[in-house]
């Protein structure tokens, strides 16, 4: 085996294979493209491909490919090879400088909202030389942006780009006026942990619902579940640190910094961690890590699922997005250093972050809104559907004295002993954790942990950098000609923690009266996708957006549209895949269940009165009478998802139909289903069960 270093970024074209493949004027302009986004001239282009084509064919590439995320929230790609021909019958492996810099993927089946027609199937893809491209079976994969014939933007990296170019523009000028000159950039980092349940395949193909949409829309609890909290940082079972040492060292030759793996809490859960880097290269990594996962799961007969909430009853999945600003200089904007209470400038930053938070709590809820995810924030898992920040015990007592005018007086660092004199001593940190918190701060970054488990990072990143550039902007314009800077950034920071403290919360925010207390403070509780969505377009969000160039209104609008459809979609999809589980499966194998247990109960019968039947009797009556209910209720389904063609002209009210008419419906025919599962012989049931599915790797 490779040592680490040796692996590491072993199939990237990296700085360091720019450096040695490069000539020396080329590799400074796509520095210079890379550093401070300056456009890249056709010339430069032509010679950097010719390097990436040469050391593609050595990493044993035959194709190369534009990838790009669409609004479908996955990746995509199209693949074309090196081949041309050399007018004698033969073949040379070429790749230009033009071919390196745009793609012409068909734009017509991707979601777009209404901006593109069927008909209008033209669409291109742009290099992105901010992130590396990399070789992975046999293809040399190139990070791209994807847009429309006429223009539109069809993907998330091209306004996740634009954000992080308007927050570096507008952080570069408030830390000019105070005086850090030497700042030109600064730049959004991103460490995304990403937790996944990993199930035996074999298990995984007899399951319709896991097949069709990802999580169980049927399944009994088993006897066990997660209350022992023995699995969390458990000892890993050897199979699944199998798979996770395969993933390090794929994940490590493609250059993505996987740091942290661990047992989660609930049977079969399991996380990863990166360490931090620039925010659209941690989105493409993310986007890359949950891909190889599933592959690499494959390899060992297991199945990864990404889906937030695959089983019901146990924790779902979430997804982790620590978020920092870092300037050109090295300086962590969000560091509080030894003295925050003197550290006017990371006031006045942590101010802006307070204020857009605020402001743009829907945004931010919006960001993280999935069919998926509402099983976890609109119900009664962490974090909750209303979006908070948590500042701990010291930042938060540095903000109340700013408030009131009162003298702050840190705790410092305190000695931590454990009482035993073999364990050293050791400092323990200003502040706990809080674990319930949608957005906390952690130090020298806010942890926003309300994120699904297979969403695509870049969408709560483009909402983050752009409503905290838009309040720099504001800061900057209050400051710029004030005649005491120092007394007028004061009073700015007072002024703005003042009016907008009603968003930070330092409690418990699993409890019932936070709930009541939110609603006082006048904060968002939307509990699921429809119910956020619908304030996408709310006027200030659109005004935001385009002001800030992020999207034009009609993007905004394909966004929204997309959002909704998809959600209806999603739900629809998982209605027809219960109705076909309960008419195709589940009924006929109760009913063959029941037909036993009367064949039995008739049997003794006929051997000798004297026999009792109750045990049969009673399981007969029970199940028919559930039988009854449960295909009563199917049929209820079906008619409610007949009924949805009804709202198909409002995409809100559409959503929302399949929210309260379908998805209610659901739950109900759920209820009886699981029910049934108890009382049937598992011989006889069709599916395996969760004990089977969450204890079998």
């Amino acid at each position: 085996m490779a040592k680490v270093p040796e692996l590491f970024g072993s199939m990237v074209f990296n700085d360091q294979m720019m450096l040695e493949r490069l000539p020396k004027a080329t590799y400074k302009a796509l520095k210079k493209t890379i550093q401070n986004g300056e456009p890249l001239d056709e010339s430069v282009a032509n010679v950097v491909a010719s390097a990436m084509k040469d050391w593609a064919i050595e990493k044993g590439c035959t194709h190369y490919t534009h990838w790009f995320q669409p609004m479908t929230g996955i990746t995509a790609e199209k693949h074309d090879s090196f081949i041309t021909p050399n007018g004698d019958g033969q073949v040379i492996m070429e790749f230009s400088g033009k071919e390196l810099v745009k793609g012409e993927p068909d734009a017509s089946s991707f979601p777009s909202g209404g901006i593109r027609a069927t008909f209008e199937a033209r669409g291109y893809t742009t290099w992105d030389p901010t992130s590396y491209a990399f070789a992975k079976d046999g293809t040399l994969y190139i990070p791209t942006a994807f847009c429309s014939y006429t223009g539109e933007v069809l993907d998330k990296k091209t306004p996740l780009l634009r954000s992080m170019e308007r927050i570096s523009t507008e952080a570069c000028k408030v830390l000019n006026l105070l005086g850090k000159t030497d700042v030109t950039r600064v730049t959004t980092t991103v460490g995304p942990e990403q937790e996944y349940f990993l199930i035996d395949k074999d298990v995984y193909d007899q399951r319709k619902d896991l097949i069709y949409t990802g999580r169980t829309l049927f399944g009994a609890k088993a006897p066990k579940g997660q209350e022992l909290d023995d699995h969390y940082f458990g000892a890993i079972k050897t199979r699944v640190a199998s798979f996770m040492a395969d993933l390090d060292n794929e994940l490590w030759k493609l250059g993505i910094l996987a740091k942290t793996k661990h047992n989660e809490v609930a049977p079969s859960q399991h996380e990863l961690a990166p360490i931090f880097t620039t925010t659209n290269i941690a989105t493409d990594h993310n986007e890359l890590t949950m891909e190889v996962m599933k592959k690499i799961a494959e390899k060992h007969g297991l199945v990864c699922l990404l889906h937030e909430k695959p089983f019901a009853g146990v924790n779902g999945s979430g997804k982790h997005n620590n978020w920092s600003i870092s300037t050109n200089t090295g300086e962590n904007l969000l560091d509080p250093g030894k003295t925050p209470e003197n550290n006017i400038q990371f006031q006045l930053f942590l101010a802006a972050i307070v204020k857009a938070v605020h402001e743009y709590q829907d945004l931010l809820r919006i960001s993280v809104a999935s069919a998926g995810n509402d099983h976890r924030l609109g119900a009664n898992e962490a974090p909750p559907a209303i979006i908070s920040m948590y500042l701990g015990d010291d930042l938060g007592a540095l903000v109340d004295s700013i408030i009131n005018g009162t003298e702050y007086v840190s705790k410092g660092k305190i000695k931590m002993s454990t009482g035993v004199d073999v364990l050293p001593d050791f400092k323990k940190d200003t502040s706990d954790r809080n674990r319930t918190s949608p957005f906390a701060f952690t130090g020298n970054k806010f942890e926003f942990r309300a994120l699904g488990s297979a969403l695509n990072i870049a969408c709560p990143n483009i909402m983050l950098n752009t409503m905290v550039a838009e309040e720099l902007s504001e800061f900057y314009d209050e400051l710029k000609d004030a005649s005491d800077l120092d007394a007028a950034v004061k009073a700015l920071i007072k002024k703005t923690f003042t009016e907008h403290q009603a968003i930070i919360f330092n409690g418990n925010n699993y409890a019932p009266e936070w709930v009541e207390e939110a609603e006082k403070r006048g904060l968002l509780n939307l509990k699921s996708l429809p119910d956020a969505v619908e304030h996408y377009i709310d006027q200030k969000n659109i005004d935001l957006f385009t002001k800030n160039k992020i999207y034009s209104v009609d993007e905004i609008h394909a966004r929204y549209e997309i959002e909704l459809e998809n959600y209806a979609k999603i739900i629809n999809i998982e209605a027809l895949t219960m109705i076909d589980m309960a008419k195709k499966d589940m009924i006929p194998a109760v009913t063959s269940y029941v037909r036993e247990l009367t064949d039995t109960a008739l049997a003794k019968k006929a051997l000798s009165d004297a026999i009792p039947t109750s045990v049969e009797e009673d399981l007969i009556t029970s199940l028919s009478n559930k039988l009854v209910c449960f295909s009563k209720k199917t049929a209820e389904l079906e008619n409610a998802v007949i009924g949805a063609s009804e709202y198909e002209g409002d995409v809100l009210a559409y959503a929302k139909y399949y929210r309260e008419s379908v998805f209610s419906v659901m739950t109900e025919l759920r209820a009886i289903g699981d029910a049934m599962e108890t009382e049937t012989a598992a011989d006889y049931w069709p599916y395996p069960s969760y004990g089977e599915m969450l204890y079998g790797v």
